[in-house]
């Protein structure tokens, strides 16, 4: 019990003494009150700032908004044509699947990055195995068209023929299963 009492009397004590020096520093008091309000007013300014969503909606590189699966039926030289689908995924990479238009023929593949030209409207391929870019013109959100190997489009009767489609603005398609 008197164990008990002594430790009583000496929280009691140690009490007194921290409120007396408390009161005896008002300037202690007051910085900690600066304190507080610097960071109440810092919590604010950093809600305001996850609250505005503007900057999410214009993304500063935009094939993140530019992606999709495209397809089409491109021109062949050896066979009645070539099934393309092209696959632009969010993270930049891409998956070019061409098949020829002739029996038991098989798929190939091509894998890697691709970019996004504001300029000049164009997505450019770049194969991880092979160091020719492919560059395809932007006409509109869902159609891509195949240009030249030097960037230049194809002729005026040709173009239509290097078509690539997104595949939710056509009803109708033959599509690769992968």
């Amino acid at each position: 019990m008197q164990t008990l009492k002594k430790q009583l009397k000496q929280n009691l004590t140690l009490i007194f003494f921290s409120t007396l020096l408390l009161a005896l520093h008002p300037a202690m008091a007051a910085t900690d009150q600066a304190d507080q309000e610097k960071l109440l007013r810092a919590r604010v300014k950093s809600h305001q700032q996850d609250a505005d969503h503007a900057a999410h909606l214009t993304p500063v590189d935009k094939s993140l908004e530019f992606h999709g699966v495209f397809y089409g039926y491109l021109p062949c030289n050896d066979c009645d044509g070539i099934k393309a689908t092209l696959s632009l995924k969010q993270n930049n990479n891409y998956l070019l699947v061409t098949q020829p238009a002739k029996d038991s023929s098989r798929e190939f593949y091509e894998k890697g990055k691709y970019s996004w030209n504001d300029e000049t409207h164009t997505v450019i391929l770049t194969p991880r195995n092979e160091p020719t870019p492919r560059q395809y013109h932007i006409e509109d959100e869902g159609t891509l068209i195949q240009l030249n190997s030097d960037g230049a489009r194809m002729a005026a009767g040709l173009a239509d023929r290097y078509t690539l489609r997104r595949s939710d603005t056509v009803k109708s398609r033959e599509v690769h299963i992968h």
